[in-house]
């Protein structure tokens, strides 16, 4: 191949013809004079008649550039012109195809399959030998992918294999592979990169040079991959972190906080501001919304970057504070309360009341200070919160020593303590006891406080004592250095009562003024959600679901390992333990790929002699069919120029042949943009009639047109392997200027961005729907069951949508309607969501074979359809994972079979009575 900067050429030894052209100019110089037609007079005519001289006549000099030109068009477009071609391979040697496979990949994972089979295309044409690599370690912690030598087709099924990897690259593991091997010829390399450097690019780079020269493709800057971090707590508000590779020019994304089940729960937009590689920006939710958040994804971006998952660490609790009595207020610096809320504020949700008013709410933890009795309507309501998974955390002071040296333990009296408390309660300082002041002894391990650094100066004055029981040491979460407990603990039904044996003021102990007591109370909360229970905190702990390459949740793989408690603290992700969530369905801990100090760096420092180039703006273009055209209509012309000078073609004549040519010229692909427009139009309409298609409302949103063109394409081979409909692939439809009487059903997706209808998009419409269309209105939003989705932001771009339109009266499809039973029995339309409800037209008339007109929902039908090119789904589907897309996939069968049968599957139902009627 022979490449002059953007142009490039096939078969450049065709263009040694050119050399030819002088000759082709002396050859066409000479043109026979024009052929006259002479009267033949009477003989006395011919005496003195004498034959002129004749001399041959000299082509036109701009007739013999136009046969230049013609020969030139020849002979450039058979060398097999190529314009941006995709790869420029050099040599015969063999061609080594390197591919990073690790996250950072996913994002436009498209572009480099569609790279890759162009290069393996030119490589089959050429008869080259192939190698593949991969940059990423495989899932059973191997080094990356390295083949031998293989033909095209055989790399091809190869390359067809790999997926981008939810963990990052090992570039030297490679270049340490690739040091080893040794090649007959050079090769010549082609580096498919994702951008980022990991730290061995030089390394593998030189060792690749060593095989060949080196070009590496890249995207550009702003196409980068892109991280979530951590999110911070700063106040009361739970801000998200989102880190580009480079900086640039100011740039806007968008977060997608999302809960357990997949449903949205808020959108944020987050401003790169020019120069800078971090985002942030606050998430501002309620409380009990915010509590469901369990992911954090970039909306639009697949990667197991662009996804962070939540655990209960990011959680902000919420915690009633039980007020004692009217005397709170009277000394607030010297009160329990002050000090609960200043060690509980930085990472709880506080509330404060009465018992009753506070069990109205919801609470994780409810803490009572040291009060007098509660009344037996408390007891019973607390108690009852305790048993249905409410933990209680109660401080011991004078009122409740006071009780217990009246003999009052655990009784009907108090049933709310985790232990038997002894009779009044022990002082460790003072003018007549020998005991010294206590310190706290070290948490054992299977206390929910183990690990935590207790200080030396932390002391105990007075406590009240605990009644020897062979089980006090099981109930005992911290102990005092003589041995007593300090916090004891007992299971209710699902929830915890837990007892601080000492005040939560500095009366009987200076463990309110340390850091430690904020520390026993972030743990204690976190007991409260089944975080950090009292079980071993050292176990292993086991893969419940994982992320692939594409940063879609799923059941783990068979490779992967119990990732070890040391481990998920460092973010150590890696084959064995990619990310996802591990420990058990109660206690689950996210193991995310980006860590706080995670750094995206991209590539800059090559080796001299590496050739950069990019994916984009690299479509290659074949202009041999353009130049042999032009070079067809130019040889009509000078056919006709031709005739005309030998005098073969009169006035009207000519004005024929220039028809000709004109036409000719306007056929041309590039000869007139309106008749190129009408031949477009053409071609649309005779692939919609000649095969059955789908068809969906192109919004002017990239990201929505393209779910709904792939979830059309996935909806249609489902059609084609369970069905008689072989439908051809879908169409996109501009209701103001295509046909709509083609497609038996068109996909219309809701946003708020589509502008309103014009007139004649209208009248269009309502044509459709009145000769027998069918429109499913999709707002694509979960939990929308009110009609039109009314007070959501698609719910409104409805109402303005379809403002003009004949929408007929609507109801939720009844339980017995023909669309339940048209190919599948089912009761349910479930999509990507299941929550919304399907509304469909009311009207029982005959008209159109029954068919509605118009469905309306919000479930997301075209996102639980969509495939990507190799089948696989594109998007999760919750809450019922695959078996729900499956259900989705049996709501668009009988979608299409009702649309295109209309009340067949009803009249059947009549068949045993009309059976009856004719005595069979």
């Amino acid at each position: 191949m022979l490449s002059f900067g953007p142009l490039a050429f096939a078969q450049p030894w065709l263009l040694l013809v050119l050399a030819g052209l002088p000759v082709i100019w002396l050859l066409l110089r000479v043109m026979p004079p024009a052929p006259r037609r002479l009267p033949f007079p009477a003989i006395r005519l011919l005496f003195g008649l004498r034959p002129p001289e004749e001399t041959p006549a000299r082509t036109p000099l701009w007739l013999l550039l136009l046969r230049l030109a013609i020969a030139a068009l020849i002979i450039v477009g058979l060398a097999g012109p190529l314009l941006n071609p995709l790869a420029r391979l050099a040599g015969s040697g063999p061609l080594l195809l390197v591919v990073d496979d690790g996250w950072a990949a996913a994002r436009d994972w498209t572009a480099r399959q569609n790279t890759l089979g162009t290069l393996l295309e030119q490589a089959d044409r050429e008869g080259r030998p192939v190698m593949i690599a991969g940059t990423a370690r495989d899932a059973l912690d191997q080094p990356p992918l390295l083949t031998g030598l293989l033909t095209a087709s055989e790399a091809a099924q190869v390359a067809r294999g790999l997926t981008p990897k939810p963990w990052p690259t090992d570039r030297g593991a490679l270049a340490e592979a690739l040091d080893r091997v040794k090649l007959d010829s050079t090769a010549e390399v082609v580096w498919l990169s994702d951008g980022l450097d990991d730290g061995a690019v030089g390394s593998l780079a030189k060792s690749l040079q060593r095989l060949g020269s080196v070009t590496l493709l890249r995207e550009a800057d702003s196409r980068l991959a892109r991280m979530v971090l951590p999110p911070e707590t700063v106040g009361g508000d739970l801000v998200l972190r989102l880190r580009r590779a480079a900086s640039g020019q100011e740039d806007v994304a968008t977060l997608l906080a999302g809960g357990e089940d997949g449903l949205p729960l808020a959108r944020v937009p987050v401003t790169f501001a020019p120069g800078e590689t971090e985002a942030r920006a606050a998430l501002q939710l309620p409380t009990e919304l915010r509590n469901r958040v369990a992911r954090v994804s970039i909306e639009n971006e697949r990667s197991a970057g662009a996804v962070f998952l939540l655990d209960e660490r990011w959680r902000r609790r919420p915690v009633g504070l039980v007020s004692v009595g009217p005397l709170d207020g009277a000394q607030p610096l010297l009160s329990e309360l002050y000090y609960l809320r200043r060690a509980l504020e930085p990472f709880t949700e506080l509330r404060q009341g009465t018992i009753g008013d506070l069990l109205k709410r919801e609470l994780a933890i409810v803490v009572l200070p040291d009060s007098g009795p509660m009344s037996d309507s408390d007891a019973k309501q607390l108690a009852t919160w305790v048993d249905n998974g409410g933990l209680l955390l109660r401080f011991a002071g004078v009122n409740l020593a006071e009780r217990t040296g009246k003999g009052i333990g655990v009784t009907a009296e108090e049933p709310l303590l985790p232990v038997r408390l002894r009779s009044g309660d022990r002082t460790l300082t003072g003018a007549l006891t020998w005991d010294t002041p206590a310190h706290l002894a070290t948490f054992g391990p299977k206390s929910p406080f183990h690990g935590l650094h207790v200080p030396d100066d932390v002391v105990v004055r007075r406590q009240v004592l605990a009644e020897p029981s062979l089980d006090l040491g099981e109930k005992t979460w911290a102990r005092l250095s003589d041995g007593t407990p300090l916090v004891t603990a007992e299971a209710r039904g699902k929830g915890w009562v837990v007892l601080v044996h000492t005040t939560a003021n500095t009366d009987w102990s200076s463990l309110p003024l340390s850091g430690l007591f904020v520390e026993m109370l972030q743990r204690l909360v976190a007991v409260s959600q089944g975080v950090a229970g009292s079980g071993d905190e050292t176990r292993p702990l086991p893969p419940v679901d994982t992320l692939d390459g594409f940063g879609v949740l799923g059941p783990p793989a068979p490779t992967t390992l119990a990732v070890p408690p040391d481990a998920l603290a460092a973010g150590a992700v890696g084959p064995r333990h990619p990310p996802g969530y591990y420990g058990d369905i109660g206690q689950r801990r996210a193991h995310n790929l980006a860590t706080a100090n995670a750094a995206l760096t991209p590539i800059e420092n090559l080796p001299a002699g590496v050739t950069v180039a990019g994916y984009a703006g690299q479509s290659e273009t074949d202009l041999m069919p353009w130049l042999l055209t032009a070079a067809l209509i130019l040889l009509l012309a000078d056919f006709l120029i031709a005739v005309y000078l030998r005098g073969l073609l009169g006035g009207r004549a000519l004005g024929r042949g220039a028809a000709v040519v004109l036409l000719a010229a306007l056929l041309w692909p590039g000869g007139a943009g309106a008749q190129s427009a009408t031949a477009t139009d053409d071609a649309r309409a005779l692939a919609a009639t000649l095969q059955t298609r789908l068809a969906y409302v192109i919004t002017g949103v990239p990201a929505v047109d393209e779910v709904s063109r792939a979830g059309l394409s996935g909806l249609t081979r489902v059609l084609y392997n369970r069905t008689s409909i072989e439908a051809g692939e879908p169409m996109g439809v501009d209701l103001a200027r295509d046909e709509l009487a083609f497609f038996p059903l068109i996909y219309w997706p809701i946003t708020p961005e589509q502008h309103d209808l014009p007139e004649i998009a209208r009248r269009k419409v309502n044509d459709y729907m009145l000769n027998g269309g069918t429109v499913l209105f999709d707002l694509r939003e979960p939990g929308t069951s009110t009609l039109l989705g009314q007070g959501t932001r698609n719910g409104q771009a409805l109402q303005r949508l379809t403002r003009g339109l004949n929408i007929p009266p609507l109801a939720p499809v009844p339980p017995d309607h023909v669309l339940t039973k048209s190919f599948y029995l089912m009761q349910e339309f479930p999509g990507r969501f299941s929550s919304g409800t399907l509304w469909i037209e009311t009207t029982q008339s005959r008209t159109n074979d029954g068919v509605a007109s118009v469905l309306i929902g919000s479930n997301d039908w075209a996102g639980a359809w969509a495939v990507d090119e190799f089948g696989r789904p594109m998007f999760p589907v919750v809450p019922g994972g695959e078996r729900q897309r499956e259900f989705a996939y049996r709501f668009g069968v009988n979608l299409m079979m009702y649309a295109m049968t209309g009340n067949y599957k009803a009249d059947q139902v009549h068949v045993p009575f009309i059976l009856e009627r004719l005595g069979q």
